[in-house]
């Protein structure tokens, strides 16, 4: 193949994916329109007109929205690789410094902050205008500031050690590189699942025990039946930033613990939170944790051995735009039009997605009411103004959990 061919291929791929991106996104639209003057028949007991419409247009504007976002990250992707941005940065840093393992970190770091300082405009908006508008914002622009602030200093002092160590593996591992630098990723994986729930989250928000000792008394209940041991449960100040609920289990081995969002515990009851709970309980009894995780390891090795390949062609570095070849910009190249060429497995991995909830849902059917399930997740979609009417279609490639019609039908089923 040559370096033509190769930029042929990558532009027809990116034109074709951005224009698949935006045609579903349309579909989305009109399906969410078309059902948006009445309530699905399962929720007119539960749910107000005036409140499914509000889902839909919060949806809607959202939508809207992230099919200029498409068309932004498209044309920054072309700026970058077919146009030659990365090479002018990559020149840049072999001019300021002398050693090649300090030119290619400098060069990541400089196109993962550019691409960040651009793509803050539509963060705040997202965050200041849509959110704001359908009253979920809470965050005011210091807290986002000093959020971003944490964010760069946290990437810093973890993200560093780990670039300039993976550049260094690749340069001194010789042909089985990928081996070595697999290994380290895992590591460093595995080490932010222990450490993230003790001395990353608190940095952003405030955990404090669960102080309702009925509702503690009966979820140390479900967790014996279920077989499951936590380090605590923690209430989370969600409320801070934002108006939606959620519940999560986070951490790993003995660091695991379950958080609530204020607003969750606000907004359910007692049984209701409990159905929640076994339905989160249910991802930890059939393993889907450690089974997303297993397959995200599986597909970093296949990856690499993919880039391992790839770095011993000239077509690749020249078709996007790079004239001077690195493991660097090997590395940054195929980490950014990764996306465009795995486009089309996002309906497998959402349905992979899919199966867990599900199986989720039958398993707190099993230790709770169903009904009670129903009950939470439908405060949950009025809450977080969730549509009930998304695209089929849509849905099938970007929705990690199934519609609210069809995940109710399937939980009154039980």
């Amino acid at each position: 193949m040559t370096a033509t061919q190769f930029s042929l291929i990558f532009i027809a791929t990116l034109a074709f994916t951005t224009l698949a991106r935006l045609w579903l996104a349309r579909r989305h639209l009109a399906h969410i329109a078309a059902h948006r003057s009445a309530v699905p028949p399962a929720f007119r007991e539960q749910i107000l007109l005036s409140n499914h419409q509000k889902a839909a247009d919060y949806t809607s504007a959202k939508t809207r929205f992230a099919m200029l976002g498409f068309l932004f990250d498209a044309t920054l992707l072309l700026i970058f690789t077919v146009v030659g941005g990365i090479q002018w940065i990559a020149d840049m840093a072999q001019a300021w410094f002398s050693s090649p393992l300090i030119q290619g970190g400098a060069t990541l770091v400089a196109v993962l902050m550019l691409s960040s300082l651009l793509e803050a405009p539509f963060n705040l908006y997202r965050t200041f205008r849509i959110e704001a508008r359908f009253g979920f914002n809470n965050m005011t622009f210091r807290l986002y500031l000093v959020d971003a602030l944490k964010g760069l200093l946290i990437g810093t002092v973890l993200g560093l050690p780990l670039l300039f160590g993976v550049l260094w593996l690749m340069e001194s591992m010789g042909e089985y590189w990928w081996l070595y630098v697999w290994g380290a990723w895992v590591t460093f994986n595995l080490l932010i699942l222990f450490i993230y729930p003790t001395f990353i989250a608190p940095l952003f928000n405030k955990f404090t025990p669960l102080q309702d000792d009925a509702m503690k008394a009966r979820i140390a209940a479900l967790l014996s039946r279920c077989g499951f041991t936590s380090s605590g449960l923690f209430v989370m100040d969600g409320s801070k930033r934002s108006a939606h609920g959620n519940a999560y289990f986070t951490g790993f081995g003995k660091t695991k613990r379950i958080v609530f969002f204020d607003t969750l515990l606000a907004r359910l009851s007692g049984n209701e939170i409990e159905a929640v709970l076994a339905h989160e309980l249910g991802h930890f009894k059939h393993r889907h944790v450690m089974k997303r995780i297993a397959m995200t390891f599986a597909m970093s090795l296949l990856f690499l051995w993919v880039l391992a390949l790839l770095m011993q062609t000239t077509w690749f570095y020249q078709g996007l735009g790079v004239t001077t070849p690195s493991t660097a910009l090997a590395l940054l190249l195929f980490f950014m039009v990764m996306p465009v060429f795995s486009f089309l497995l996002s309906p497998v991995l959402s349905a992979y997605s899919r199966k867990h909830e599900f199986e989720a849902d039958a398993y707190a059917a099993r230790q709770t009411a169903a009904s009670d399930l129903v009950n939470a997740l439908v405060k949950l979609y009025q809450d977080n103004a969730a549509t009930l009417t998304p695209d089929p279609l849509y849905s099938r490639f970007y929705d990690s959990h199934p519609p609210a019609a069809v995940r109710i039908a399937n939980l009154q089923a039980l």
